[in-house]
């Protein structure tokens, strides 16, 4: 996989109404997420019927309480690894909502303004699987080489941004796995 013009090339793209220009801020972090509809259930097409408004909230109890939100992120990752993009890179997808990171070097409010979403199809209490890991690690290093202000020191959780909001992607995801995973070699394309 490789970026081109703002997408990933060899992501299935589905093009999501939920974004907006950036302002004039350089793309210089990652958040990562955990999504699943409806809460604990994985497959279907129902996070791309969130993402592209198109959710019918008769569909299941919990749809009604969400169909009215417009969200996005950039990218999904599904159970099996497979990549689904939902807005270029240089646009602002709505996925942080109000939240606020520290840098390493100021205090930053805002993340939708100059990060990359990554939602990983999951929850906070089920363990991701090895494919999940070997694809945003092959993301992420196309995004390190497409954007030279991302790093892994550049790589957050929602849970971090906005701690009294989110805990995803939750204490089932192993960040000591995906540091692993960004060393080996075998995960680059």
């Amino acid at each position: 996989m490789t970026c081109v013009n703002g997408w990933l090339n060899g992501a299935r793209q589905v093009p999501s109404p939920n974004i907006n220009e950036r302002p004039d801020q350089e793309v210089s972090a990652v958040v990562l997420h955990s999504i699943s509809l409806p809460p604990g259930e994985f497959g279907g097409d129902h996070i791309e019927a969130l993402f592209c408004n198109r959710l019918v909230p008769e569909a299941h109890p919990y749809f009604a309480k969400i169909a009215g939100l417009k969200v996005s992120a950039h990218l999904l990752i599904r159970r099996d690894g497979e990549c689904v993009q939902f807005a270029p890179f240089e646009a602002r997808a709505w996925h942080a909502g109000r939240s606020r990171w520290f840098d390493g070097h100021r205090m930053r409010d805002e993340l939708n303004d100059f990060s990359i979403g990554i939602e990983l199809e999951g929850d906070p209490s089920t363990p991701y699987r090895e494919a999940q890991y070997r694809r945003l690690a092959q993301v992420l290093h196309d995004l390190f080489d497409a954007y030279p202000l991302i790093t892994p020191e550049r790589l957050t959780s929602h849970a971090r941004i906005a701690p009294l909001r989110k805990d995803d992607p939750g204490p089932s995801f192993d960040w000591a796995y995906l540091r692993r995973c960004l060393q080996c070699r075998e995960s680059r394309p």
